[in-house]
């Protein structure tokens, strides 16, 4: 996408600077002495719902993928994590706090930052406030890393980004720059659930989640574009009342990995402290809402697998009544679809030619010195996993751009 030093050849020594892997800890695509420590549940271990999930995906004709990060995978197996122990190995853990010590480091919690300040054309620092106290933060480099929400939240709130968005609420323009907020990209999902025979067992405090499937959805010419996660805890929805440890069976969560459409952040107050407003646009494109229906199925027909015979008692969600066509079924999922988490794309990376780009591929804000942003709104399309890893490795590559520019 006119970006040339990201290419899969020239991001996997990243990938493999990052992970202590401690399943695959050596080879062409993994390391075992990074800062971030990966595993996966070893298959002894894995609870029912998942034993059933992955021998129901075998029956389904699915392969045998033992590490999803080997660039070859597809197929059902273990999912890969950063959280050995049941703790999550965050880039706090990993990479904050060994670099606590150093002196030309400050930490600074509990601030928000107010606006990005400019000197013509040039940022020369950041408007904070913290306590009840604004004061301003200089530095010859700023370096936006505030995520895919609100990297284009802070850019709009300082003039930077759609001219016309900007002068409704009277915020001076500093840089024209159509796409900020724009190619807003996640991984849409819908959640289908069972409950389960009387007496089989739930425990909310073991892992709800083991094994996956990655595959390709039926006629696509996107390769692994969908994705099936076994829950072996389900609770009624948060937002509908749920409590996240009163158990209501077992849950598959079905989401399209390489979303075709995409959606847009925009302002709705020029006050820093008001949420901007997401529009995702879920599977408005055709396409996007074949593909979920064709991952629904496979989903209804996992669960009707002999393996699942002794543990699913019924099926609650999506109801017989909602798999009886293509339009019942479209309302459902229009009806139920919902975010993976894993918004990126707002700030999108791109050459000048590209109109929508906001940065170029050193992350460098078009037409603008002094600033870039880092983290994953720069993604040009949301990647085919979490965007977690891929997040780091941004970090990772543009580090080496700035420590090459010194």
């Amino acid at each position: 996408m006119g970006n040339d030093q990201w290419s899969f050849q020239k991001l996997l020594p990243y990938f493999r600077k990052i992970e202590a892997d401690t399943d695959y800890p050596g080879g062409d695509f993994h390391n075992g002495d990074g800062p971030i420590i990966v595993h996966r549940f070893k298959q002894e271990t894995w609870l029912p719902a998942q034993i059933a999930f992955y021998n129901a995906c075998r029956t389904a004709g699915f392969p045998d993928s033992p590490d999803f990060n080997h660039p070859d995978s597809t197929g059902v197996g273990p999912t890969p994590y950063n959280n050995p122990n049941g703790i999550r190995w965050s880039t706090a853990l990993g990479y904050l706090d060994p670099a606590r010590h150093r002196l030309n480091l400050t930490i600074r919690p509990n601030c928000t930052v107010h606006r990005i300040v400019f000197q013509g054309q040039r940022a020369t620092g950041v408007e904070v406030e913290s306590g009840g106290e604004k004061f301003i933060i200089d530095g010859e480099d700023i370096l936006l890393s505030a995520g895919a929400v609100c990297s284009p939240h802070l850019l709009m709130l300082s003039g930077v980004g759609p001219a016309g968005h900007l002068g409704s609420l009277s915020i001076p323009v500093v840089a024209d720059l159509p796409g900020v907020g724009q190619n807003l990209r996640d991984h849409p999902l819908v959640y289908l659930t069972w409950r389960t025979k009387e007496g089989f067992p739930l425990d909310g405090l073991a892992p709800r989640s083991q094994v996956a499937l990655r595959c390709t959805a039926p006629g696509s010419h996107l390769r692994n574009d969908l994705k099936i996660s076994m829950q072996s805890f389900a609770t009624e929805r948060i937002n509908r009342g749920g409590n996240r440890m009163v158990p209501l069976g077992i849950r598959m969560t079905a989401g399209i990995q390489l979303a075709v459409g995409s959606g847009e952040l925009r302002l709705t107050s020029a006050d820093p402290k008001v949420q901007p407003f997401l529009d995702y646009r879920y599977l408005a494109d055709p396409f996007d809402r074949q593909r979920l229906r064709e991952m629904v199925r496979l989903c209804v027909q996992l669960g009707e697998d002999q393996a699942f015979k002794d543990i699913i008692k019924e099926r609650v969600e999506p109801t017989d009544t909602d798999l009886e066509s293509d339009d019942a079924l479209d309302q459902w999922l229009l009806r139920e679809v919902t975010t993976s988490q894993h918004i990126s794309g707002t700030c999108k990376m791109g050459p000048g030619s590209d109109p929508l780009a906001v940065v170029d591929q050193y992350g460098k804000v078009h037409g603008l010195e002094g600033l870039r942003v880092v983290d994953a709104s720069i993604m040009p399309d949301c990647i085919r996993a979490n965007t977690n890893v891929t997040t780091m490795m941004i970090g990772e590559h543009i580090a080496d751009f700035i420590r090459q520019s010194l």
